[in-house]
């Protein structure tokens, strides 16, 4: 009997992650929808990292363009893995959050591409600390869609978001 009990709660739980990512899967909203959902969280708590994994082919790649100590903007590129490592602790300490404000999107066969206009917050009853654009590169294979890259770049002084990938008035 405990056995049964066993395999019982076994599989709730398989069909539970899998409920939940097939939703997350279903669409290019959908997907872009979970990342963000992913990534935004209160200081103390650890992102769900099980529900990220689900969302990236393995050779998936995150790239930043930020500047460095100089002043001049630089790439720096990551594994979905490698970026959970570097970020986790900042996440656990610190609160943030993401929101997609506007976007654009094209397809072509199993491919989109979406640039995401986000802004960052401490709080969402703060004014944002940051805005930017998420080029994300997306695909659907196997009855779903996967984050193939991820490469952003946040808005600075001298490289203002244009209107056009904002949103309108």
């Amino acid at each position: 009997m405990a056995m049964y009990r066993i395999l019982l709660v076994i599989l709730f739980c398989a069909s539970s992650v899998s409920a939940q990512d097939s939703q997350d899967t279903e669409s290019p909203d959908a997907i872009v929808q979970a990342l963000y959902d992913v990534i935004s969280t209160p200081a103390g708590e650890t992102p769900d990292w099980g529900r990220w994994d689900t969302l990236f082919i393995p050779e998936a790649r995150l790239i930043a363009i930020a500047p460095n100590e100089t002043g001049d903007d630089r790439y720096f590129a990551w594994s979905p893995d490698e970026y959970k490592e570097m970020i986790g602790g900042y996440f656990e300490e610190n609160p943030f959050f993401e929101v997609e404000l506007s976007h654009t999107s094209e397809q072509f066969g199993n491919m989109v591409h979406r640039f995401s206009t986000y802004e960052s917050y401490r709080s969402m009853d703060e004014p944002p600390f940051s805005r930017g654009i998420n080029s994300i590169q997306l695909l659907q294979m196997d009855g779903r869609w996967w984050i193939v890259n991820i490469f952003w770049q946040p808005e600075t002084p001298r490289l203002p978001l244009p209107e056009e990938y904002l949103p309108e008035k």
